[in-house]
């Protein structure tokens, strides 16, 4: 089964060496990884330390490999960030509430384990024994979480949608603000006219 696989690294330097053995020896007997990606989050977000693309060909391999850069561009967003603290947030979006807690189970569960200053080995594998790739990481302190890549690929599609109904929404917002404050501008305006007016007036009058 093909599979994305997040390994939150205690220790960023094991993290590196992890990325080192994957890159050495991608394929054997139990697994295959096609593409990794070591990722570090910072007080500014998600950035990436470390990545390898064995070049190897499967049906999907451009999907898979944009699979695995949305997915760490999801992370690493400001939709990652509202997953990470409750899908509750984004009812009535792309993202049906029913489903929620299935459908953006790996990303929410990411977002809420990763914390500032530790890194994440993020890869696409493919399993010929089941739990083999943890099996090999599990000498690190770490924690592991892997789903279905087919199924992570259905989330983070209905994760772009409701990114894009929250942008639309948000520059709506914008403008509707922009026109409030545009018409409160034409009224000061109009009134300090009237006030210049009135005062020029007065001159006449004395």
């Amino acid at each position: 089964m093909e599979k994305i696989i997040s390994v939150i690294f205690k220790v960023e330097s094991e993290g590196y060496q992890a990325m080192t053995e994957l890159r050495r020896v991608p394929v054997n007997d139990t697994f295959v990884v096609t593409q990794a990606a070591l990722v570090k989050k910072t007080n500014s977000g998600i950035i990436t330390l470390d990545a390898f693309d064995t070049g190897i060909e499967t049906r999907n391999d451009t999907e898979a490999g944009g699979l695995l850069g949305m997915f760490i561009g999801v992370l690493g967003g400001p939709l990652g960030m509202l997953l990470g603290s409750g899908l509750g947030m984004l009812t009535g979006s792309a993202i049906d509430s029913e489903d929620a807690a299935h459908s953006a189970s790996l990303i929410e569960m990411v977002t809420e384990q990763l914390v500032d200053g530790e890194v994440a080995l993020i890869a696409l594998e493919q399993e010929a024994v089941d739990g083999a790739a943890q099996r090999m990481l599990s000498k690190f302190d770490v924690s592991i979480i892997e789903e279905d890549a087919a199924e992570v690929e259905e989330e983070i599609e209905e994760a772009v949608k409701a990114q894009k109904e929250m942008e639309r929404e948000a520059r709506a917002k914008l403008r509707e603000a922009r026109k409030a404050d545009r018409k409160q501008k034409i009224e000061e305006n109009r009134a300090k006219l009237q006030a210049d007016f009135n005062a020029f007036k007065e001159k006449f009058k004395k």
